[in-house]
């Protein structure tokens, strides 16, 4: 049975996001993990529309910045000002102090813009001239790219990408949910009907809950042989890194919660497995010349190893 205030925040996103249950649900799990999430898809498909759903279903301050080449990290995480009446240098907050921050398109800016973040969601802080400035909790951070028109963009490197705890795509809808959005958005922006179904309060309280959801050894080492394994295939020349192991647990812990148990099972680490490891992986280039991807060797690897047996 799904958790009420989870159940309560999916059906406020819905009002906004049609017919993409799985990927609302996973980008929750990534909220309440205490993760960010990666959104990669088409232009017009809703990523930004599902960030601002989130943060109003859950009472979150959103900041938006549309990343461009002439972004700069102080736009991101704010700058220091010398104010002559106190002779001192006074901080003026960058967008980054939210709760929410929507990175839009941030494979368009600078990689020394792009870098500007990881402090940030690595560690919860930024530092501006020698002095730290913690960010507000909960704090989420949700990018966007787009997969098309990549010409002059700045791919982002792996260890920033391995900060992201999923990678998700939204995709687009059927006919008949166009048919539905198409109705839904005449004379008013779905967006507007969306209220708050959770505060700052209960999203933490969520967080403290999820995090104590139990998982055994058997599944540890279940998740560890998965990310070894990665480590190992010839077909790739970079592997899960541990961050991955941690983030995998941690986003099982969120579904395990969503999903009303006290305890995670391998159907939850066989909904996330992908969503998780596959932007850390990097190919050899003979295997991306025979046609793999890293979904295809993921696969071959989920084939090998043995996961676990549920014992009654």
């Amino acid at each position: 049975m799904t958790q009420p205030k989870a159940l309560g925040i999916i059906n406020e996103v819905r009002k906004a996001i049609v017919g993409k249950d799985t990927a609302i649900c996973k980008l929750l799990m990534a909220i309440i993990a205490g993760g960010h999430v990666l959104l990669e898809d088409n232009p017009g498909v809703g990523k930004t529309t599902m960030a601002l759903a989130f943060s109003r279903a859950m009472s979150m301050r959103f900041s938006r910045v549309q990343f461009t080449p002439e972004t700069m990290p102080s736009d991101v995480v704010g700058f220091s000002m010398y104010h002559k009446e106190t002779g001192r240098l006074e901080y003026c907050p960058g967008a980054i102090l939210c709760n929410l921050f929507l990175a839009d398109e941030i494979n368009r800016t600078s990689a020394k813009t792009q870098s500007a973040l990881l402090e940030a969601m690595e560690e919860g802080q930024v530092t501006v001239d020698g002095a730290s400035y913690p960010l507000p909790q909960p704090y989420t951070v949700i990018a966007t790219e787009n997969p098309l028109g990549t010409a002059g963009t700045q791919p982002l490197p792996e260890s920033q990408l391995d900060r992201f705890m999923l990678r998700l795509s939204i995709g687009y809808p059927s006919a008949e949910q166009e048919v539905f959005i198409l109705k839904q958005t005449e004379g008013k922006r779905p967006l507007d009907s969306i209220q708050p179904a959770a505060t700052l309060e209960d999203v933490e309280h969520m967080r403290q809950e999820a995090a104590q959801v139990y998982v055994a050894d058997d599944l540890y080492r279940y998740v560890a042989e998965l990310c070894t394994a990665t480590r190992e295939d010839p077909a790739l020349r970079l592997g899960a890194s541990p961050r991955a192991g941690v983030a995998l647990v941690r986003a099982c812990r969120a579904s395990a919660w969503m999903g009303g148990r006290d305890y995670i099972v391998p159907a939850d680490i066989n909904l996330l497995y992908y969503d998780v490891l596959e932007h850390r992986v990097a190919l050899e280039p003979q295997a991306r010349m025979s046609g793999k991807d890293a979904h295809t060797v993921l696969e071959e690897i989920a084939a090998k190893v043995p996961a676990p047996k549920l014992v009654k």
